[in-house]
């Protein structure tokens, strides 16, 4: 940004500040990691939702519902780990959904405007071959906290 005869450029943050600025978030109303990762990563007012599949959190087995079932279960684990931030579904402003099959993407959707209200999210959604545990579908999130 440039004022009067002076030029003010934003230094991006090193490692060592984002290392001291990030928050690891953590809730037992999702499913717990089942692999080296965390639930979510704080990082300033953004937070990174890792991928959730349609797991119980309580049984930590799929949810055996079908496929609005498995939808809403993911929905669910996303909400819960949105709160454990201090944030909700609203503050989503990227989300990923990962299907086996893109022909479910209609019901996803459907689902999707039970959980979100305009204006939504920017979204992607990614036929893949497999997921983890057999799921039939994945879903991750970028939050940014309202103030």
């Amino acid at each position: 940004m440039v004022i009067g005869a002076f030029t003010f450029r934003r230094q991006p943050p090193t490692s060592e500040s984002l290392l001291m600025s990030r928050e690891i978030i953590n809730t037992d109303q999702a499913p717990a990691a089942i692999g080296t990762y965390s639930q979510a990563v704080k990082v300033g007012d953004t937070v990174y939702l890792s991928g959730q599949i349609p797991l119980d959190p309580v049984t930590m087995q799929l949810v055996e519902d079908g496929m609005e079932g498995q939808i809403r279960r993911v929905f669910d684990n996303l909400a819960a780990v949105a709160r454990a931030s201090g944030g909700s579904l609203a503050d989503t402003v990227k989300l990923n959904v990962f299907l086996i099959d893109l022909g479910h993407f209609a019901l996803v959707n459907q689902i999707m405007a039970e959980y979100f209200h305009e204006p939504y999210p920017a979204r992607a959604a990614i036929g893949v071959a497999a997921l983890p545990r057999g799921a039939q579908v994945e879903m991750d999130a970028v939050l940014v906290l309202s103030a």
